[in-house]
This record gives structure tokens, sequence and C-alpha cells, in this order.
């Protein structure tokens, strides 16, 4: 299922065999939250940008259109016309983001809709089974995610509880994947590092975790507000408790900086939001670091987004145009802008791989760390 085929420091290159293809790693799964990337950009486009993985949530999909709906449609694959990889988060996120809105109790976590309010309960066994519905190549166990800073004595709690739910996904898992009416009776299995910012917390579920037999394992509840060198303090203290023959996910995060900080710590998955949330405000990637579209000096510039990028943006419209269309408020300007902006990450994680496979990731992290986080 997967190989690590160069290691440079703690660097890895990697494959990664799944139902729907072979990743290359280290890899950037590119966000469809409700089965879309927000942008109007669809599944021909992501095959256009270089995207290898498409991600999803458990917590959106059951609420609308319903995982029953999708499963009735031939699961997300078939419904949402992508034949690659895709992975689907538990729902553990939304115990964290939407907090005025559940309780938490052992057996589960009961919500309020954010759509229309009506009560829902979502325990280990309910994400595995929706998740089977969805008939994704990676199943998240369901987790919670914690805030940081958080009390001590709550995040052991919590961890200790979340490491109880692993042992309940994985036989719900387990018993899915073995029925025979299944959708993807190889649905991978993947089990969550939590801990807030305690290293010892964060080492002993890392071990405990590891004890478990899962395809892969994540470190989750970073990025949520502390200082990015505790994140990568966190990363540093975990990683050796992280078996070495799985693939290793950093959920949710984030920045170019931060993805090539990790990728020297060890990670070989990652996940994050930013580019087409930043791309559909205005704010795009490139190789000299990051501009604000929407600035007036790009009213008249007729050259593209950067000059060394292969997007269709980049291809199509100029940064005066691209402007433009910010300025008047149609909806082409955030499809482009968020085509870059994916199509940059995914081109930042080859350029990794290739460096990689070199034995130069140790200049291109030198190079390329500190700029991509610049404004221009």
């Amino acid at each position: 299922m997967f190989e690590v085929i160069k290691i440079e420091g703690k660097a890895r290159r990697g494959v990664f065999q799944c139902s729907h293809g072979t990743v290359q790693t280290p890899v950037f799964m590119n966000v469809g939250t409700q089965g879309a990337i927000k942008g109007a950009v669809s599944a021909l486009d992501l095959k256009e940008i270089g995207c290898q993985v498409e991600l999803s949530n458990t917590y959106h999909l059951h609420l609308r259109p319903g995982d029953d709906v999708v499963r009735a449609m031939g699961g997300l694959h078939e419904f949402m016309g992508w034949d690659g990889p895709i992975l689907t988060d538990s729902g553990g996120f939304q115990v964290f983001s939407l907090s005025g809105l559940r309780k938490i109790k052992e057996d589960g976590v009961t919500f309020a809709s954010h759509i229309d309010g009506r009560r829902i309960f979502m325990g280990p066994e309910e994400s595995m089974r929706i998740q089977s519905n969805l008939g994704s190549d990676i199943a998240m166990a369901f987790d919670e995610c914690v805030e940081n800073p958080a009390e001590y004595d709550y995040a052991k709690q919590s961890c200790e509880r979340t490491l109880r739910w692993l042992e309940r996904c994985k036989a719900e898992h387990d018993r899915l994947n073995a029925l025979p009416d299944t959708i993807n009776p190889h649905q991978l299995l993947f089990g969550i590092n939590q801990g807030a910012t305690y290293e010892d917390l964060r080492i002993w579920h890392m071990r405990e975790t590891a004890k478990i037999d899962c395809d892969g394992y994540a470190i989750g509840g970073l990025a949520v507000g502390e200082p990015t060198q505790v994140m990568y303090d966190i990363i540093d203290a975990v990683e050796p408790h992280m078996p070495k023959e799985k693939p290793r996910y950093l959920m949710g995060v984030g920045t170019p900086s931060n993805i090539i900080e990790a990728v020297a710590r060890g990670v070989d998955f990652f996940d994050c939001v930013m580019p087409a949330r930043n791309a559909r405000h205005g704010k795009l990637y490139t190789w000299q670091g990051s501009i604000n579209i929407k600035n007036e000096k790009y009213k008249t510039d007729g050259g593209p987004i950067d000059s060394a990028c292969g997007c269709p943006a980049c291809r199509l419209a100029s940064r005066g145009y691209l402007r433009h269309l910010f300025a008047a408020g149609e909806m082409l300007a955030m499809r482009l802008a968020v085509l870059h902006n994916l199509y940059f990450y995914n081109t930042l994680m080859a350029r990794i791989r290739a460096a990689l496979e070199e034995g130069r990731f140790a200049q291109f992290r030198a190079e390329y760390s500190e700029t991509l986080d610049r404004r221009l």
C-alpha cells in the first residue's frame, strides 16, 4: 500500500496505492468539502491542475444531500465524476468548529445542524457507516479536536476518549468492509493523533494509537491557533513514534512554507482550505511570494499572475483582467484564482518530490521556505 522510495534527512519520497489509483507522495489533497472545490472548479479541472487526491467532508455530506443519497448514486466517485483517490474526514473536526452546537459524550457527539437546527448524533460507528456509504478510498477515524490552548486535564481525557473511539472505528470499519454490498470493500482507515500542544500527551497518544493497526496515521488538532513554531515542535515530538512503514498525514496544514517545513519533518500527506479560500479573496501565490490581485497597481498589468506558472489562469488571463473580474464581482474571477492557487500547490508538491528524488531537498527548502511566505 505504501512504499518509501527515497529519504533525505527525515523527508520522505513515497508511493501510495489505493482503490482508485497510485498517489505520489508528498502530496497535497485538494479540499472539496461538499463534493466540489469552492470556486466553480470541476472534477475535470482537478485533472488539469495536477490534483492527485480529492478530500470531502463526512459531516457536510451526511447533512446534504445525505450519505444514503450518495450511496444510491453509486458512491462519491460516481456522484461527483472524479475517478481518482478520495479521502473523507470523519466529522471529528466539526466537534471543534461547531463547539456552540454540540455536546460530547462517551458514545459520541450530538450536533445541531448548522443548516436547519435539527439534532444529529454521530459517534465512531456512525462516522464509519457514513464514510462507507460515500465509498472513499481513505476513511478517517472519528476523533475530538480540542482548541488550543486547552486545559491539560481536558486534553488528556479527550486523548483517552479518542483512543477508545479509534478502537470502535477499527472494529466497525472492518465489519463494513466485509459486507457483500459495501461500495468500496478496500477502503482504508487512518488513525489520528491528538493531545493539544502537550508533548507528553502527544507522544503517549501516538504510541498507543500506533498499537492499533491502521493503514496510515494523522496528526490532528494543529494549525488551530497555536504559534507556528509550536506546531513544528509537536511534529518533531510525534514523528519518531509514527510507524515508518505507514503514510503520515498532517491535517489542515497549511501555507507553502508550512508544507515544506513539515515535509522536512517526515510528513507525507497534507490538506488545507487555505489556497482556495485565499484565492476567492484575491490572494494568489507565486514563486516569488504572494500577491493581492485586487491592488490598484495591477489595474493595467498585462502580465500573467506568475510568468513561471502554466495554469489555465496564467495562460488565459492577465493580472489586469483578473483584477477587473474581482472588481466587477464576476464568478470567473474566483474560478480562475482558485485554479491558479491549487495548480501552484500541486506544482509545489511535484517540485518537492523532484527535489527529494534528486537529493537536493535541503537546497529547495533553503531557497523557497521563507520566500513563499513573503507578501509582494
